[in-house]
Protein backbone atom coordinates (compact mmCIF):
# COMPACT_ATOMS: atom_id res chain seq x y z
CA UNK A 1 0.00 0.00 0.00
CA UNK A 2 1.41 3.83 -0.90
CA UNK A 3 0.90 5.73 2.20
CA UNK A 4 -1.48 9.14 1.22
CA UNK A 5 -4.63 10.18 -0.51
CA UNK A 6 -5.15 10.03 -3.61
CA UNK A 7 -7.11 12.25 -5.66
CA UNK A 8 -9.11 11.01 -8.89
CA UNK A 9 -9.26 13.89 -11.36
CA UNK A 10 -11.07 14.71 -14.75
CA UNK A 11 -9.19 15.83 -17.52
CA UNK A 12 -9.73 19.99 -17.40
CA UNK A 13 -8.69 19.40 -13.60
CA UNK A 14 -5.47 17.50 -14.50
CA UNK A 15 -4.59 20.02 -17.49
CA UNK A 16 -5.16 22.57 -14.04
CA UNK A 17 -2.87 20.98 -11.79
CA UNK A 18 -0.36 20.49 -13.95
CA UNK A 19 -0.37 23.58 -15.61
CA UNK A 20 0.00 25.73 -12.16
CA UNK A 21 2.61 23.25 -11.43
CA UNK A 22 4.48 23.83 -13.82
CA UNK A 23 4.26 27.60 -12.93
CA UNK A 24 4.86 27.54 -9.31
CA UNK A 25 8.06 24.95 -9.86
CA UNK A 26 9.48 27.66 -12.18
CA UNK A 27 8.76 30.13 -9.37
CA UNK A 28 10.25 28.21 -6.74
CA UNK A 29 12.16 25.11 -7.72
CA UNK A 30 12.86 23.80 -4.34
CA UNK A 31 8.70 22.80 -4.28
CA UNK A 32 9.25 19.39 -4.33
CA UNK A 33 5.41 18.80 -4.18
CA UNK A 34 4.73 21.13 -7.30
CA UNK A 35 7.67 18.99 -9.23
CA UNK A 36 6.04 16.00 -7.85
CA UNK A 37 2.23 17.21 -9.04
CA UNK A 38 3.48 18.21 -12.22
CA UNK A 39 5.51 14.67 -12.92
CA UNK A 40 2.04 12.71 -11.72
CA UNK A 41 -0.82 14.85 -14.23
CA UNK A 42 1.58 14.70 -17.21
CA UNK A 43 3.33 11.32 -16.64
CA UNK A 44 0.79 8.39 -17.12
CA UNK A 45 1.48 7.07 -20.43
CA UNK A 46 5.20 7.17 -19.68
CA UNK A 47 4.84 5.27 -16.24
CA UNK A 48 2.06 2.90 -17.78
CA UNK A 49 5.06 2.01 -20.12
CA UNK A 50 7.44 1.63 -17.23
CA UNK A 51 5.02 -0.49 -15.30
CA UNK A 52 4.64 -3.21 -18.08
CA UNK A 53 8.78 -2.95 -18.51
CA UNK A 54 8.58 -3.95 -15.06
CA UNK A 55 6.15 -6.91 -15.36
CA UNK A 56 8.14 -8.27 -17.86
CA UNK A 57 11.60 -8.55 -16.48
CA UNK A 58 12.23 -11.10 -13.11
CA UNK A 59 13.82 -8.29 -11.40
CA UNK A 60 10.92 -5.82 -12.14
CA UNK A 61 8.30 -8.33 -11.35
CA UNK A 62 9.88 -8.79 -7.71
CA UNK A 63 10.02 -5.01 -7.25
CA UNK A 64 6.19 -5.10 -7.92
CA UNK A 65 5.67 -7.99 -5.99
CA UNK A 66 7.38 -7.19 -2.77
CA UNK A 67 6.82 -3.06 -2.71
CA UNK A 68 9.77 -2.54 -1.22
CA UNK A 69 9.92 1.35 0.65
CA UNK A 70 13.02 3.68 0.43
CA UNK A 71 12.42 5.13 4.08
CA UNK A 72 14.38 5.39 7.11
CA UNK A 73 13.75 1.87 8.41
CA UNK A 74 14.43 0.52 5.71
CA UNK A 75 17.85 1.49 4.43
CA UNK A 76 19.29 2.47 7.81
CA UNK A 77 21.74 -0.30 7.86
CA UNK A 78 23.70 1.00 5.00
CA UNK A 79 24.72 3.55 7.02
CA UNK A 80 26.96 0.07 8.90
CA UNK A 81 28.31 -1.39 5.99
CA UNK A 82 32.21 -0.74 4.80
CA UNK A 83 33.14 2.42 2.89
CA UNK A 84 33.22 0.60 -0.59
CA UNK A 85 29.99 -0.77 -0.91
CA UNK A 86 27.05 0.54 -2.75
CA UNK A 87 24.89 1.30 0.87
CA UNK A 88 28.35 3.02 2.24
CA UNK A 89 28.27 5.05 -0.59
CA UNK A 90 24.09 6.07 -0.45
CA UNK A 91 24.67 6.76 3.21
CA UNK A 92 27.32 9.17 2.62
CA UNK A 93 25.43 11.24 -0.22
CA UNK A 94 22.55 11.18 2.25
CA UNK A 95 24.53 12.33 5.29
CA UNK A 96 26.70 14.74 3.74
CA UNK A 97 23.42 16.60 2.61
CA UNK A 98 21.77 16.05 5.65
CA UNK A 99 18.75 14.24 3.54
CA UNK A 100 16.08 12.08 5.22
CA UNK A 101 14.64 9.14 2.74
CA UNK A 102 11.19 10.24 4.54
CA UNK A 103 11.00 13.44 2.97
CA UNK A 104 9.72 12.41 -0.80
CA UNK A 105 6.19 13.72 -1.16
CA UNK A 106 3.42 11.28 -1.23
CA UNK A 107 1.84 10.44 -4.40
CA UNK A 108 -1.43 11.88 -4.98
CA UNK A 109 -2.52 11.76 -9.13
CA UNK A 110 -2.46 8.21 -9.83
CA UNK A 111 -5.38 6.08 -10.56
CA UNK A 112 -4.22 2.21 -9.49
CA UNK A 113 -2.55 1.26 -6.43
CA UNK A 114 0.61 -0.08 -9.05
CA UNK A 115 0.89 2.82 -10.85
CA UNK A 116 0.95 5.25 -8.03
CA UNK A 117 3.72 2.57 -6.68
CA UNK A 118 5.37 3.01 -9.57
CA UNK A 119 5.31 6.69 -9.54
CA UNK A 120 6.43 6.32 -5.93
CA UNK A 121 9.90 4.24 -6.54
CA UNK A 122 10.87 6.24 -9.01
CA UNK A 123 10.36 9.14 -6.93
CA UNK A 124 12.44 6.80 -4.48
CA UNK A 125 15.16 5.45 -6.06
CA UNK A 126 16.00 9.17 -7.21
CA UNK A 127 18.86 8.92 -4.77
CA UNK A 128 20.27 6.22 -5.51
CA UNK A 129 20.66 7.04 -9.15
CA UNK A 130 22.63 10.15 -7.48
CA UNK A 131 24.33 7.47 -6.08
CA UNK A 132 25.65 5.14 -8.63
CA UNK A 133 26.37 8.09 -11.30
CA UNK A 134 28.28 10.12 -8.84
CA UNK A 135 26.16 13.37 -9.76
CA UNK A 136 26.00 16.21 -6.62
CA UNK A 137 22.46 18.14 -6.15
CA UNK A 138 23.47 21.52 -7.26
CA UNK A 139 21.40 22.96 -10.96
CA UNK A 140 23.82 20.74 -13.06
CA UNK A 141 23.53 17.69 -11.44
CA UNK A 142 19.68 17.69 -11.03
CA UNK A 143 19.47 18.72 -14.87
CA UNK A 144 21.89 15.87 -15.82
CA UNK A 145 20.35 13.59 -13.83
CA UNK A 146 16.89 14.61 -15.43
CA UNK A 147 18.40 14.03 -18.46
CA UNK A 148 19.27 10.07 -17.54
CA UNK A 149 15.50 10.10 -16.04
CA UNK A 150 13.83 11.12 -19.25
CA UNK A 151 16.28 8.12 -21.02
CA UNK A 152 14.93 5.88 -18.36
CA UNK A 153 11.29 7.16 -17.94
CA UNK A 154 10.25 9.09 -20.89
CA UNK A 155 8.61 11.44 -18.43
CA UNK A 156 7.41 14.84 -19.85
CA UNK A 157 8.34 16.14 -16.58
CA UNK A 158 12.28 14.91 -16.69
CA UNK A 159 12.28 17.22 -20.21
CA UNK A 160 10.68 20.39 -19.01
CA UNK A 161 12.56 20.61 -15.69
CA UNK A 162 16.06 20.15 -18.01
CA UNK A 163 14.64 23.27 -20.36
CA UNK A 164 13.77 25.04 -16.85
CA UNK A 165 16.74 24.54 -15.07
CA UNK A 166 19.04 25.18 -18.18
CA UNK A 167 17.09 28.47 -18.31
CA UNK A 168 18.35 29.33 -14.74
CA UNK A 169 22.00 28.58 -15.58
CA UNK A 170 24.80 31.28 -15.41
CA UNK A 171 26.63 31.60 -18.65
CA UNK A 172 29.42 29.19 -17.14
CA UNK A 173 27.00 27.29 -15.61
CA UNK A 174 25.73 26.72 -19.35
CA UNK A 175 28.65 26.15 -21.27
CA UNK A 176 30.18 23.50 -18.63
CA UNK A 177 26.24 21.77 -18.78
CA UNK A 178 26.08 21.48 -22.80
CA UNK A 179 30.09 20.74 -22.97
CA UNK A 180 30.35 17.83 -20.51
CA UNK A 181 27.49 16.47 -18.97
CA UNK A 182 24.48 16.68 -21.55
CA UNK A 183 26.15 14.39 -23.75
CA UNK A 184 27.40 12.14 -21.28
CA UNK A 185 24.12 11.72 -19.48
CA UNK A 186 22.52 11.01 -22.79
CA UNK A 187 25.12 8.36 -23.13
CA UNK A 188 25.03 7.42 -19.77
CA UNK A 189 20.96 6.51 -19.91
CA UNK A 190 20.81 5.00 -22.83
CA UNK A 191 23.78 2.46 -21.93
CA UNK A 192 22.41 1.53 -18.65
CA UNK A 193 20.13 -1.61 -17.75
CA UNK A 194 16.73 -0.56 -16.49
CA UNK A 195 17.27 1.30 -13.59
CA UNK A 196 13.43 0.58 -12.67
CA UNK A 197 13.81 -3.25 -13.14
CA UNK A 198 16.90 -2.80 -10.28
CA UNK A 199 16.04 -4.07 -6.77
CA UNK A 200 18.65 -1.64 -5.14
CA UNK A 201 18.06 -2.94 -1.44
CA UNK A 202 19.45 -5.99 -2.05
CA UNK A 203 22.93 -4.96 -3.55
CA UNK A 204 23.54 -2.72 -0.68
CA UNK A 205 26.31 -4.72 0.66
CA UNK A 206 28.23 -5.21 -2.91
CA UNK A 207 30.82 -3.24 -4.20
CA UNK A 208 29.84 -0.05 -5.33
CA UNK A 209 32.66 0.05 -8.79
CA UNK A 210 31.16 -4.13 -9.53
CA UNK A 211 27.32 -2.45 -9.35
CA UNK A 212 28.13 0.05 -11.33
CA UNK A 213 29.75 -2.18 -13.90
CA UNK A 214 27.05 -4.45 -13.69
CA UNK A 215 24.27 -1.77 -14.57
CA UNK A 216 26.06 -0.22 -17.18
CA UNK A 217 26.68 2.44 -15.12
CA UNK A 218 29.06 5.59 -16.33
CA UNK A 219 29.43 7.87 -13.58
CA UNK A 220 29.54 11.69 -13.99
CA UNK A 221 32.68 13.46 -15.39
CA UNK A 222 35.13 14.86 -12.46
CA UNK A 223 34.69 18.23 -13.46
CA UNK A 224 34.66 21.42 -10.91
CA UNK A 225 32.50 24.02 -11.58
Amino acid sequence: MVEGARVRLRGWQQAAVALGSAVGALVDPRRADLIAALGETTGKPAFERVLERMKRDPKGREVLLDRPRVISNNVAHAWDLPENTFGAAYAKFMGSRNFSPDDRPPVRFMETEELAYVAMRAREVHDFWHTLFGLPTNLIGESALKVIEFEQMLLPMCFMSVIGGTARFSDRQRSLFFKHYFRWAVRAGMKATDLMCVYYEKHFHEDLEEVRQRWGIIPAPSIQG
